[in-house]
């Protein structure tokens, strides 16, 4: 698939060399800056340095007084408390935090999260039954809910009250819950609208502190679970959750929970963890407990104090990984030859996939066919599934433009979850189809590499790269920069490694020799026949460090290539 390299704009020339005088960094450093609208040395000084007093008063939130006053009032009642929350990584760790700060003030309290295969997202009867049963009077429900209006009045009827902490996209109207903490609701006027589910949790747990007059430090270990939260959810990586993700990072490193430092063990990842390893090395082995046997298993883990037991757990849920990759490199190679080549989006159905990985199954399939995507798979009679966007796309939107032919769904722009009939499966595909071709554009439906900055070989040095690091935490809206070098060879020792034979490895220079560097480039094995012509050819990357057998070496972690385009 060719990829389209888009070169951003560069900044205004006054505003750079404003930055480069007032900082003392290099031009390339006060451009990257100025392109993340960080234009003043206080601006710089604040997303280099930023501080927890820079997070917002949580009453800012609608609702929010509400909130802290029914949990207040239960605490102190002494109430059975509930939290409840999704099978994901942010609401397993949503639901995590909340147990954890709860016990803290009361003993009657419990965590629930639905079964996926038996209950599916969000907010369950079994689940209200559950507290029904178990004489809870209040549930905090977390990273779900918002859309959950006829399970709220449910509960209502049967004396319990909900407070929802949710970060999807309301619908027209809302739960009649005691309180309904949602950044993106229309009446809710609070600064940062993109917040995860366990970030709206910690602003909870913030404000009852704030409100009672207990101290805000009792709540910094908390933010271990935060930061896998934020990175997970692929929210962005500004305001608020760079705050948020900065500290959480810190004490990830320093002093994580017990749960968290034994799934830091099992991944085999560096000692000190990044976005990227939350990403690839906890993330999915958290999710896997969801996608394979039950959520419960990672809150267990999560809110374990017990090191050979945490340790047992994690090794447990190491296995589950270890299924998921497997059911999902199965049910990808499946998937692909059901898809429709000509059309503008995909939606493929098997009963017999495995309900816990569609949604990663979904995001391969854009991987070779660059368009919306939904993999649905049978649970309880009917058909449910994960939806995938690209870039720029609003899968939501076309969904709900299909609602009628629906049972439910919910999520956001770029990714959703749905639920429909078995007889409504042919009516969907045409429709779904229908939506995704007259509102997306030939340019959405090509892939795009965004450039930070051309950056000739020779300033390519390990600097530079010490300056991008404290840049991170990186994410969406903070990305690690790219950068393109033109015109550049591989000396002949470039070749293809990997167990599977996947991946390129580069020994690159420039036309005269006087400078050597190393690339990988991961799963891009096809390219070597343009290198392996000795001609020049132009590369795409971030800069990496190879930290092997205690040693660091520079290295580019190569995103495409292609042959230089002055030839």
């Amino acid at each position: 698939m060719q990829n389209l390299w888009t070169l951003k704009a560069l900044p205004e020339k006054n505003i750079v060399n404003s930055l480069k005088e007032s900082l003392g960094v290099s031009e390339l450093v006060a451009t990257l800056l100025a392109q993340r609208g960080i234009e003043t040395y206080k601006q710089a000084k604040k997303f280099f340095r930023p501080k927890l007093s820079d997070l917002y008063n949580p009453f800012l939130m609608k609702d929010m007084d509400k909130a802290v006053e029914r949990l207040h009032r239960a605490i102190s009642s002494n109430e059975r408390i509930l939290v409840y929350g999704d099978y994901d990584v942010d609401g397993t760790t949503a639901v995590s935090l909340m147990y954890l700060f709860l016990k803290e003030k009361c003993q009657n309290v419990e965590y629930y999260i639905p079964d996926r295969y038996d209950e599916g997202y969000g907010v369950s009867y079994k689940g209200i039954d559950y507290a029904k049963i178990n004489d809870f009077s209040l549930i905090v429900c977390l990273d779900c809910g918002v859309k959950a209006i006829e399970k709220v009045a449910y509960a209502k009827n049967k004396d319990i009250d909900f407070i929802i902490c949710d970060h999807h996209r309301p619908g027209d109207k809302l739960p009649l819950a005691v309180a309904i903490l949602n950044p993106k609701r229309n009446d809710c006027n609070y600064p940062f609208k993109e917040l995860c589910g366990c970030g709206i949790g910690f602003k909870l747990a913030q404000a009852y502190h704030q409100k009672y007059n207990l101290p805000f430090e009792d709540l910094v270990p908390l933010l271990d679970l935060v930061v896998v939260s934020i990175a997970a959810d692929i929210v962005p990586m500004i305001d608020e959750n760079r705050v948020l993700s900065f500290y959480g990072l810190r004490q990830l490193n320093a002093s994580p929970r017990i749960g968290l430092k034994s799934l830091m063990n099992v991944s085999n990842r560096k000692d000190t963890f990044n976005i990227s390893d939350i990403i690839f090395g906890l993330a999915p082995r958290i999710n896997a407990a969801g996608r394979i046997e039950h959520a419960n298993k990672a809150v267990e883990l999560l809110v374990h104090q017990d090191l050979y037991i945490a340790k047992e757990k994690a090794d447990y849920i190491d296995s589950h990984n270890f299924t998921r990759r497997e059911l999902d490199k199965s049910i990808t190679q499946e998937a692909l030859a059901m898809i429709v080549p000509d059309a503008n989006s995909t939606v493929v159905c098997s009963e017999k996939w495995h309900k816990g990985v569609v949604g990663i199954v979904a995001s391969r399939l854009i991987e070779t066919h660059y368009r919306p995507t939904i993999v649905l798979t049978e649970s309880n009679g009917k058909l449910t599934g994960s939806a995938r966007s690209v870039s720029g796309f609003d899968i939501y939107d076309a969904i709900d433009t299909c609602s009628d032919l629906l049972e439910q769904f919910g999520g956001h722009k770029y990714a959703a979850g749905l639920t429909l009939k078995k007889e409504n499966l042919t009516a969907f595909i045409q429709r779904f189809e229908e939506v995704v071709s007259t509102t997306i554009t030939a340019e959405i439906q090509i892939p795009k590499i965004n450039i930070d900055l051309e950056m000739p070989i020779e300033d390519i040095n390990m600097k530079t790269h010490r300056i991008i690091e404290q840049m991170a935490p990186f994410g969406p809206s903070n990305s690690r920069p790219v950068f393109i070098t033109k015109g550049i060879i591989d000396n002949g020792s470039g070749c293809i490694v990997g167990q599977d034979k996947n991946h390129l490895k580069l020994a690159i220079t420039d036309a005269d020799n006087s400078k050597k560097l190393e690339g990988i480039g991961f799963g891009m094995s096809d390219y070597f026949s343009i290198i392996k012509e000795k001609q020049p050819f132009d590369v795409c990357f971030v800069l990496d460090l190879n930290e092997w057998n205690g040693t660091s070496n520079l290295q580019l972690r190569i995103k495409d290539i292609r042959k230089n385009a002055s030839l």
